[in-house]
């Protein structure tokens, strides 16, 4: 017998604080990046005025373009090697070593940002490694990979191998299985991945701080260095443009793993 349960009161309530406690200031954000009045806490009607003062901010402009190109390269890089590191442990299982390499692997989870940025200060110093675009990849790189590893490494976990097993059985080579068998499962679990650690390398601030060089500050620092003399409603229109970004971009990778998954669980008869 099925039971149905019904929200109560209570819950509805703490349910809508919840996503007030959540979404209410970015709504508010949002709505004060169309004032027109330079004073953030006094609404002088609409306006697209900030909009065209961040489009003429030359600095903001090249500090949106660095953290924009940094992300999708280290996002790119960080699923990558992600993947390939949750295969290895999940299909890996008696390797020499493993303790030790999921223990490295996984270390940046629970590392404070401050030590693992000063560290890869420390490197890039002792290698004499000229700061700016790379040094910031190959740190955010670092920090994401570990996050594409959990997602892609659950999702293999929970991957049932007979269908893999079943193509080499037919004769399919092992890396072909892969590719055309287990691949498309774990697709939409590679496109969450390369979703998160893009808005993590969007997002991050500390790390960016001490791996970056002159001519090179991320968006980030930029925003930061303004707020600290004070909050410019430009900050609000820039803030509104990049949660746009990432809404165009969570609505893409939705798009794109329904349509893997879609793909996958059509082939995985065959």
């Amino acid at each position: 017998m099925r039971k149905f349960s019904r929200l109560s009161r209570f819950n509805i309530a703490s349910l809508a604080l919840g996503f007030a406690f959540l979404y209410l200031p970015i709504l508010i954000l949002v709505i004060y990046s169309f004032n027109a009045s330079r004073l953030v806490t006094v609404w002088g009607g609409w306006s697209l005025r900030w909009y065209r003062e961040f489009f003429a901010d030359r600095a903001m402009i090249e500090a949106s373009w660095m953290s924009l190109r940094v992300a999708v390269a280290s996002a790119t890089i960080a699923t990558l090697l992600g993947t390939l590191a949750a295969v290895a442990l999940s299909r890996g299982e008696r390797f020499r070593g493993r303790t030790l390499f999921s223990g490295m692997l996984y270390a940046p989870l629970v590392m404070p940002e401050v030590i693992t940025g000063l560290s890869l200060l420390l490197l890039f110093v002792a290698l004499d490694a000229e700061r700016g675009f790379w040094t910031v990849t190959i740190a955010h790189t670092t920090l994401t990979m570990c996050f594409v590893a959990v997602v892609v490494q659950s999702r293999l976990g929970s991957l049932d191998r007979s269908l893999e097993e079943a193509a080499m059985d037919l004769g399919c080579a092992p890396a072909r299985a892969f590719l055309s068998v287990t691949l498309p499962l774990i697709a939409p679990a590679i496109v969450a991945g390369w979703m998160l650690a893009f808005t993590l390398s969007l997002d991050d601030l500390v790390i960016a701080s001490f791996t970056t060089g002159p001519g090179s500050a991320t968006l980030p620092i930029r925003i930061y260095s303004e707020v600290r003399l004070g909050v410019k409603p430009e900050i609000n229109a820039i803030c509104t443009l990049v949660i746009a970004l990432i809404a165009l971009v969570i609505v893409l990778a939705s798009l794109a793993s329904k349509l893997s998954s879609a793909q996958g669980e059509s082939a995985a008869p065959l």
